[in-house]
């Protein structure tokens, strides 16, 4: 079944706005490509296949992860040239090789994560492992994109010789400017270059007193840039020798170019999987944006949008009224009426926009729990239609795309009707409106419309295919509240909008007057029922929150209950368990003493007995008295009492504890020290203890310590420096043991500053080489290069002195 959207339905509900968003969030210029390409699906299982992809994708981006897709450029272009035999310029053989390095990043990061996201998994699979080419390539540049001497040994060779050439034709003409009678000829005492010939600027003068070739002349032809005789033969071989290194740069950037030639079709096959990649990384960033969900649509057949937000609206910051948008029971035409400006085309294009992302594998902006089926085809009609260049009014434009809608709506197609039928007799339009959406009903179509014609409205009460839905009307602001309200019909306000747009009050009260008797019995029929049925909702309003109260302080008091019951039947032990220690105790304290009066057997002993047991039994009858008080002197916390941070009494521990945390039911609680623990909320009542006093900000001297010793630590400025170090190519062992020996190297020296060249690579080699210098004893300080320096692909490094 294939899915038809027309291009006027995209304009109307604005999808080009929602794939330019996307395009905003791809950091390739093929996952844009990509992005503006992407089709709407045809079948629930693709739906459902996408949907899961993003689920993966948003996954990761809620770990802070992001593909490490840095260095990808669109070479599709380049590579194709190359596998055809051209030559690659070397900027473009940089940018090839950091794209292998970014296809080998980007797999082995993912497979890192294979079993959390498999789906991502397979996409990357196809991104080649061409990581020894991506070293190759890179080896042959400096960081500023110079062929580099390592890229042949004829090179380095070609070049060694030119070099010598420079300095020995160099060192002759530092010897010709210190030669009084030479210099005498010269306009100034300095040597230069032109077309790639030394020469010196000779006075016009002495032409002819100085043997040489004239290679230019300055503007004024006073001064003449000669190369003198002598220095021809060495200028020749240098031009020689020039040529020789550029014939080899040459072809080394050919060999460069057939190397990545001959993985053309891998390289391009890569480079869609990134495109790919980065495509579903972008539509998670921007379901994250917009907050938005996946409805049910599996098997669904009524429409249940919870807290939908326009999309378009959500991703230009406004601020946006959520509504509910439901559709169930059997109906199967949402009646959308209410003043305008109120929200009545913003619901509409909304639940389009939805259905439309919903069938290109989007999540939409709407609640947990929504459900949406998925349309067959998608059909609006919104706006002005008026056409002048076909000579047709809007009525007629308007009748136009109804006709065009009828001829092609069947079973599973949803469309949206924007004031349908208004632009004519209010009487006609109304039997043209009701005759269309039966028609489009009658095909098992979903229609959502907008209007002010009371006829409209009042299908709901005698067709159960329709049901209404008003947008609010605030009449003590007289503003609109973009609230939806399902199942009631609104009134246009249309006198009071114009009164708020700034109509002359005597106008709009002129206007009130004749609408009193020019209603009719339909519409007062109307308004009376609305009325009746506002004061009904807002009862029954009053009533669920009357009865959400009473519940919550119902279930509160329960709660209290069961802690004054547990916290009595604790101190009810504890008494019974003193009581009988103290029975035991005075029992035995008892026995002793009449031992001692039937050994004693005299008047005294016997008195002093009488004392010591009246005095027993009074402190025991104290001590009751207080374990007894104690033991009706609970005290249970009121629920607001219970918060985080709340001083409070655990029974279990027989101690005050502090609330750490709180969730349904249970708290996290601290005894002292590290001492956490868990515990039903049941178990805690009223402190018997103050709470202790804590010392504020008990950190401040710690964060200022630490702070100061950053400050110490911290070291100056490093600058670049000609004392270098390149570990280019190398395994990791083998630049470390490099540039240790580099190091020592130059701290024998006396050097202050040091370059390490590394290079980009898959970045192993940088960080192994940072974490080194991290913890090395030369290294002062460190930091990565400058641009001009050669950027990421250096580090500069400070010695200690």
């Amino acid at each position: 079944m294939t899915v038809q959207i027309s291009q006027k339905t995209l304009e109307d509900l604005g999808f080009a706005d929602v794939l330019r968003a996307l395009t905003q969030r791809c950091r390739t210029e093929p996952g844009r490509e990509r992005v503006l390409a992407r089709p709407f699906l045809d079948t629930a299982e693709q739906v459902s296949e996408a949907l899961a992809l993003v689920g993966e994708a948003r996954a990761l981006s809620q770990e802070q992860f992001s593909l490490p897709l840095g260095g990808v450029v669109d070479l599709r272009l380049h590579v194709g040239h190359a596998a055809k035999g051209g030559t690659l310029e070397p900027r473009q053989l940089i940018d090839g090789a950091q794209l292998l390095f970014a296809f080998v990043r980007t797999r082995e990061a993912l497979d890192e994560r294979r079993e959390r996201v498999p789906r991502l998994m397979d996409i990357a699979r196809r991104l080649p492992l061409l990581e020894s080419l991506a070293r190759r390539i890179d080896q042959c540049f400096e960081p500023d994109g110079e062929i580099s001497d390592r890229a042949s040994p004829e090179l380095r060779e070609a070049r060694d010789r030119a070099r010598g050439l420079h300095r020995r034709i160099k060192s002759r003409l530092d010897e010709m400017l210190h030669d009084q009678g030479f210099v005498a000829k010269l306009r100034e005492n300095y040597y230069t270059l032109r077309n790639g010939r030394y020469v010196v600027p000779v006075v016009s003068n002495y032409r002819a007193e100085v043997d040489g070739i004239v290679h230019n002349a300055s503007q004024t032809g006073q001064t003449l840039f000669m190369e003198p005789q002598a220095m021809v033969g060495l200028g020749n071989d240098l031009a020689i020798a020039q040529s020789v290194v550029l014939e080899e740069e040459r072809r080394v950037l050919q060999e460069l170019s057939q190397l990545l030639g001959r993985e053309s079709d891998r390289i391009l096959e890569g480079l869609e999987a990134v495109a790919e990649l980065d495509e579903v990384e972008a539509v998670a960033i921007l379901s994250a944006d917009l907050d938005a969900t996946t409805p049910e649509f599996a098997g669904v057949t009524e429409l249940q949008l919870r807290l939908l937000r326009h999309p378009r609206l959500v991703l230009r910051g406004t601020e946006v009224v959520a509504n509910d948008v439901t559709l169930n029971g059997g109906a199967k035409a949402l009646i959308v009426s209410g003043p305008n400006a109120g929200g009545k085309t913003v619901t509409l294009t909304g639940v389009g926009l939805c259905a439309l992302m919903l069938r290109a594998g989007l999540p939409v902006p709407v609640g947990e729990g929504s459900r949406m089926p998925l349309y067959r085809s998608v059909h609006s009609t919104v706006g002005d239609s008026q056409d002048l260049a076909q000579g047709l009014s809007t009525f007629s434009a308007h009748v136009v795309m109804l006709r065009d809608i009828i001829a092609e709506v069947g079973e599973g197609s949803l469309v949206m009707i924007d004031e349908i039928a208004a632009d004519t007799d209010p009487r006609e339009g109304a039997a043209i409106a009701i005759a269309v959406l039966e028609d489009l009903l009658a095909k098992n179509a979903v229609a959502l419309v907008t209007t002010h014609l009371e006829e409209l409205k009042a299908l709901a009460h005698m067709d159960p295919r329709f049901l209404n839905a008003r947008v609010g009307f605030d009449s003590k602001r007289m503003a609109p509240t973009y609230r939806l309200q399902i199942g009631a019909a609104g009134q246009s306000s249309a006198i009071e909008v114009a009164a708020r747009m700034g109509l002359p009050q005597r106008v709009c009260e002129r206007a009130r007057e004749l609408t009193m008797n020019a209603g009719g019995p339909l519409s007062q029929a109307l308004a009376a029922a609305e009325e009746e049925r506002r004061k009904l909702s807002e009862e029954l309003e009053k009533a669920r929150v009357a009865a959400k109260e009473a519940e919550a302080l119902r279930v509160e008091l329960e709660k209290q209950k069961q802690t004054f019951e547990r916290e009595r039947r604790a101190k009810m032990m504890q008494f019974n368990e003193d009581v009988h220690a103290a029975s035991e105790l005075a029992a035995t304290e008892v026995q002793k003493l009449l031992t001692k009066l039937r050994a004693e057997q005299n008047e005294k002993a016997l008195s002093e007995a009488r004392l010591q047991l009246m005095q027993r039994a009074e402190d025991a009858q104290k001590r009751a008295l207080a374990a007894r008080a104690e033991l009706f002197q609970v005290e249970a916390p009121a629920p607001v009492n219970l918060k985080v941070g709340a001083w409070v009494h655990h029974s279990g521990l027989a101690r005050d504890v502090e609330i750490l945390e709180l969730a349904e039911g249970h708290a996290v609680v601290s005894a002292g020290g590290a001492m956490k623990m868990r515990v039903p909320t049941s178990e805690l009542s009223g402190s018997r203890t103050r709470k202790p006093q804590q010392a504020k900000f008990p950190e401040r001297q710690k964060q200022d310590a630490a702070l100061k010793r950053a400050s110490t630590a911290a070291g100056a400025q490093v600058d670049a420096t000609n004392f270098r170090c390149d570990v280019r190519g190398m395994r990791a062992d083998e630049a470390l043991a490099e540039v240790e020996s580099f190091l020592d190297q130059g701290m024998r020296s006396g050097e202050e500053a040091a370059l390490i060249v590394h290079g980009h690579g898959t970045g192993a080699l940088k960080q192994a080489l940072r974490d080194y210098l991290a913890n090395s004893p030369y290294i002062r300080m460190y930091r990565p290069g400058e641009a001009h320096e050669g950027g990421d692909g250096v580090t500069v490094v400070a010695l200690r002195s």
